[in-house]
């Protein structure tokens, strides 16, 4: 095996060799997932070589985002047809496929399922094993994965038919077989950017080192390395053909919508009316308001017209000179902020730096809106939530850091005066009782506010692996 020693200083990656939902993101407004499992070796590998030049690179997503932007500046109201394909296979799929070179990532090696128990999902042990409460499908092997993005449903259907036409997904006796399709959609009208929570998602991923040229402000800027693998940044020897490859982590999440609305009216921040308290506080719990704009710039009453400006929107450091040390404009533990802590960690002495943790995130919703009965009954009768996808070069590092170490640790960020608390919305416990947040009422920032329930239910997942393009014809395709 050849392996790429640790860069220092490399060029940057070809777009037309990375897969193209990685580095820039699928143009989209419906995707589907599909889990795949391989009967077949021989057969598969043969025809993912014919599938690969179908395979979406990061230069066709570009391209495709500016014909998008070119059709609407020339006065175009209709969808161009415009679609997505890319693949992904798991440290089970790479086994059976027969390769074998560690990759240098222990999470991956190891699986998400043998990782649930530390990030934090609920199941039971039974003979000092653990096993998540998640649906049947990820509770065992999957080898891979197969995401289309589309305009239409039309367009993903042409690209399933196409796809499962080339490498033969079939129930029985073809090269793999499906075990779980899973699909996506934007929401409807003025909710389109919006997770089902309500809040606009998306708005702080990181720009990628000469990949997003013209970042916006505030928007911080990672080296290729920490989301593509053998590239300045990346500190792992990893083998020669994993160069330009990237870790997905996929999580099945379930968002309980109904419940979460009747917490925020029945814990409403008091001195305002019911709704605009119930407004403030999901606002405090998340730390941005519904409409994108963060508290750290808008800490009373939402500002739509800065959330929509990109030039401001994420230009914000929880550095106002009151600010790391009070909850006053944003809770510690605000899902944003134990995300993405910024000025939180650089603060510190000695200061240290975020770039490490980042990750660039392509979920989409699933399942329906709210129905009247669910409003009236403040209770979750159809499943709805999050195909949650996220990028990096180390799960490690990254996905897993962020959840396990940010998002669970009560006592982080650290050296703050109050103990912030669980990551309101994604933080999760070992006894749900002890889910709680301070700063919650900024009049109130030592009093720590219970969170009963979780409203965010993982139900399944694993960690996948993103070949590039040159990877997928030589080590993984057979002609």
């Amino acid at each position: 095996m050849t392996n790429l020693p640790p860069p220092t200083v490399v060029p940057p990656a070809d777009p037309k060799n990375v897969q193209g939902d990685i580095t820039i993101g699928f143009a989209k407004r419906l995707e589907t997932a599909i889990f795949f499992i391989v009967d077949d070796v021989d057969s598969f590998r043969k025809q993912l070589a014919l599938l690969v030049p179908k395979i979406t690179t990061a230069d066709q997503v570009a391209n495709d985002k500016d014909s998008i932007k070119k059709h609407k500046q020339s006065g175009g109201t209709d969808l161009l047809k415009i679609s997505g394909l890319n693949i992904a296979f798991s440290q089970s799929g790479l086994t059976k496929l027969g390769i074998t070179d560690d990759l240098g990532d222990a999470a991956f090696k190891e699986g998400q399922f043998t990782d649930a128990q530390n990030l934090g999902d609920k199941g039971s042990t039974s003979g000092g094993v653990f096993t998540p409460d998640w649906i049947p499908t990820f509770r065992s092997a999957v080898h891979g994965i197969i995401i289309i993005a589309g305009d239409s449903q039309t367009t993903i259907d042409e690209r399933v038919a196409e796809t499962t036409q080339i490498i033969h997904l079939a129930p029985k006796n073809g090269s793999c077989h499906q075990v779980l399709r899973l699909d996506g959609a934007v929401r409807p009208g003025d909710q389109k950017g919006h997770e089902h929570f309500g809040f606009l998602d998306g708005i702080s991923n990181p720009a990628i080192e000469k990949i997003d040229v013209n970042p916006f402000p505030g928007q911080e800027t990672v080296r290729q390395g920490i989301i593509l693998l053998g590239r300045n940044g990346d500190p792992t020897t990893r083998p020669a053909w994993a160069l330009d490859g990237s870790f997905l982590a996929f999580r099945y999440l379930f968002q309980l919508v109904p419940e979460f609305n009747d917490f925020l009216l029945h814990n409403a921040i008091p001195g305002l009316t019911p709704e605009e308290g119930a407004e403030f506080l999901g606002a405090r719990l998340f730390g941005r308001w519904k409409s994108g704009a963060p508290l750290d710039l808008a800490p009373l009453k939402d500002d739509p017209v800065l959330a929509a400006d990109p030039q401001r929107n994420n230009n914000f450091r929880y550095n106002f000179p009151e600010d790391p040390q009070t909850q006053d404009r944003c809770p510690f533990a605000a899902h944003v902020r134990k995300t993405n802590p910024r000025f939180d960690l650089e603060g510190l002495n000695p200061p240290a730096s975020t770039e490490a943790r980042r990750i660039v995130r392509r979920g989409i919703p699933f399942g329906p809106e709210l129905s009247a009965q669910e409003q009236q009954q403040n209770t979750t009768l159809q499943g709805r939530g999050l195909l949650f996808r996220c990028y990096q070069s180390d799960i490690t590092n990254g996905f897993q850091f962020v959840q396990h170490s940010w998002a669970n640790n009560t006592a982080f960020p650290p050296q703050k005066p109050e103990t912030p608390g669980f990551d309101a919305i994604i933080g999760q416990a070992a006894d749900p009782t002890s889910r709680t947040i301070t700063g919650a009422d900024p009049k109130a920032q030592t009093t720590a506010l219970p969170l009963p329930i979780e409203w965010v239910v993982p139900k399944g997942g694993e960690y996948f692996f993103s070949p590039s393009i040159p990877a997928l014809k030589s080590t993984f395709g057979k002609v």
